[in-house]
């Protein structure tokens, strides 16, 4: 079996006027890894690709980073290079390409400064009864009120809409040239990890594919495919998809197979039992779901016992 678990932020503290996010001080996450390390067997990409082809007959655990973060490069690197766990950090390409700051950061940046109410005030859209439910379910990490204005922000508003609300209340706060520096990688970081195998894409631009339409989700592909290829040499072979909940991966493996990518990962909470059925459909768990972290999901349970096992990989609306 496989347990993916994926990582964000990584930062010595997390102090803010108002907390947005959920990450791991290096203590923290040092002590999260020596417990997993309990489980089972740290696995690398390349050897992930090599058991695409058959079954897995121990029990794996991968690490992974979402949004090709400096902090993760300058302190959770370290701490896995010198506990000697493989790993993939997972990059946006537009922000490399463009220097421009993800919708998402904008919007984690200003919720550390502004209160959900303040920002929720400046748009009169609103979540339905279901949506709602929705929200909850996915943020479970959040009260209420941030959770249903995190899924509005991330799934309800288009582009447009987003962007008219958000980017004149990030430009208030926040210098976006500064803000750029200090939040992600060097491309030098870049090539650094891909000579290591550590380096994955998380597609172009951190948008939830699969609530687009193909032609919008094969271009996003392609042009994360071109920038590598043209800073490495090479294109991925693995991808984590922006969001990673079901209307996110909707629609979206298919064309990740026709872009040449070979693994891809979910945000489905559950375990992989083999790579045969899809690889571009992994699943993983929020880092807090997964033991010392702020959910633990496996209280009453070790990793691998009473599983729940992947199934968007069965349900066909994932492909069409």
């Amino acid at each position: 079996m496989l347990c993916v678990g994926n990582y964000h932020y990584i930062r010595t503290d997390f102090k803010a006027k108002y907390p947005s996010i959920f990450g791991f001080t290096p203590s923290q996450f040092k002590m999260q890894l020596e417990t997993l390390s309990k489980y089972g067997e740290f696995i690398s990409q390349p050897e992930l690709l090599q058991k695409m082809e058959q079954p897995l007959q121990k029990n794996y655990i991968l690490i992974t980073f979402d949004d090709g973060l400096k902090e993760q490069y300058e302190i959770a690197k370290p701490i896995l290079d010198e506990m000697g766990i493989p790993f993939i950090f997972f990059v946006n390409s537009w922000n490399f390409s463009e220097q421009k700051v993800s919708m998402v950061h904008k919007i984690h940046l200003l919720r550390s400064v502004l209160s959900s109410e303040i920002i929720n005030s400046r748009t009169a859209t609103k979540l339905s009864p279901e949506e709602n439910l929705l929200a909850i379910k996915h943020y479970n990490y959040d009260d209420a009120d941030t959770a249903k204005l995190k899924y509005l922000l991330n799934f309800k508003l288009n582009f447009k809409e987003l962007g008219s609300l958000i980017d004149p209340l990030f430009h208030e706060y926040f210098d976006e040239s500064k803000i750029f520096e200090e939040l992600y990688m060097t491309r030098d970081m870049l090539i650094d990890l891909d000579k290591s195998h550590n380096l994955g894409s998380h597609a172009h631009q951190h948008i939830p594919l699969g609530e687009f339409d193909e032609e919008i989700i094969s271009q996003d592909l392609k042009d994360s495919q071109l920038f590598f290829n043209s800073l490495l040499g090479h294109k991925l072979d693995a991808i984590s998809y922006p969001y990673g909940s079901f209307s996110a991966c909707q629609k979206v493996s298919n064309i990740a197979r026709e872009n040449d990518f070979k693994i891809g990962f979910t945000m489905e909470r559950a375990l992989t039992a083999d790579l045969q059925e899809d690889p571009l459909l992994i699943s993983r768990y929020d880092a807090n779901d997964l033991p010392l972290g702020k959910g633990n999901l496996f209280k009453e349970n070790k990793l691998f016992s009473k599983p729940t096992y992947r199934n968007w990989y069965e349900n066909s609306a994932i492909y069409q």
